[in-house]
């Protein structure tokens, strides 16, 4: 579908990055509003077709194009002046990001990208992916979005943070809105196995080796992908943070120990757990947050770890 043949009454809404795991699942969230018309964009080095939505409704397109790629993107959004933009893509994974420490800076240049078309054509609001990586080892529990200070030495919490930056000073100086969500552990069905509960639960149905890092009791909180979807699409319908930072996660913290032992109960595994020397960079060992503002946004409390991991494994089941 071509940009001069779709209804120009309904809200036109940018998601790029949007065949990854929680991007297609914001995608397919929009989408269930008649009046919004969905542009997908991903380069598809990380992200998957296979996430893109099934429903054959004239009210999404996907694109395969490189936001870093200024004539790229340049294209798609000039042909579309959209309202809105979820600006979700980004080279991710621990290990990955780690190993390619240059392709992850070049991430900035998409940032930039995005802001200056987002200028150029009238883009009302920017929804910005950050990371609790931002934080770094940090130094206050819960962690704020305010007051905890960022420590993030990684270049992909650097370019995080670099883009938090950017999207408050085009603010500042050209009014350009935006919200800025950093995003703790999300999981659930789709989700990448080089993410840990995605690769615990294929070791565990797989009766092979749990492998972990170091003693395992870093602490994680775990988000399911339904209850990051319900926070993200209530602050876009409601703007209630409109140019601010909101952390979107859990605040109940499990060490990594607990929670493969707990994959392992539920799936009635024959795995065991085997201990690799700890990660040099990159492996934090505690993270909360605190997330009132985005308590604000939901009309129920969130899905427990235990309710998300069996929806998980029903979905396997399908």
């Amino acid at each position: 579908m071509t940009a001069d043949r779709f209804d120009s009454t309904r809200c036109k809404i940018l998601v790029t990055g949007g065949a990854g795991f929680i991007a297609s699942a914001l995608a397919e969230r929009l989408l269930k509003d008649e009046n919004n018309f969905v542009v997908i964009v991903d380069n598809l080095l990380t992200g998957s077709k296979e996430n893109l939505p099934t429903d054959s409704n004239n009210n999404w397109h996907f694109i395969k194009a490189d936001v870093n790629k200024l004539e790229e993107l340049s294209d798609i959004m000039l042909s579309y002046h959209f309202d809105y933009v979820f600006h979700y893509a980004a080279t991710v994974g621990v290990q990955f990001t780690l190993s390619h420490p240059v392709m992850v800076l070049n991430d900035i240049q998409g940032i930039r990208n995005i802001l200056d078309l987002s200028k150029a054509t009238g883009v009302k609001c920017i929804y910005y992916s950050s990371s609790s990586e931002v934080y770094g080892e940090p130094v206050e529990f819960p962690q704020n979005e305010e007051t905890t200070p960022l420590n993030s030495r990684l270049p992909y919490a650097v370019v995080k943070n670099v883009g938090e930056s950017f999207l408050k000073s085009y603010h500042k100086e050209f009014g350009l809105n935006y919200v800025i969500f950093r995003f703790f552990n999300t999981y659930g069905p789709r989700q990448s196995c080089q993410f840990v509960i995605s690769k615990f639960l294929r070791a565990a149905l797989q009766n092979e080796h749990i492998m972990i890092n170091g003693d395992g009791k870093q602490t994680r909180t775990f988000l399911f992908i339904d209850d990051n979807i319900e926070a993200t699409i209530n602050e876009f319908n409601s703007h209630k943070y409109k140019n601010e930072v909101v952390n979107i996660g859990s605040d109940i913290e499990s060490t990594i120990i607990d929670l493969a032992q707990k994959i392992i109960y539920i799936t009635n595994s024959k795995s065991d757990i085997h201990h690799l020397p700890p990660l040099q960079e990159g492996d934090m060992m505690r993270r909360k947050p605190d997330i009132s503002k985005m308590k604000q946004l939901l009309n129920h409390p969130l899905i427990t770890l235990d309710e998300g991991l069996m929806k998980i494994l029903n979905s396997y089941e399908l």
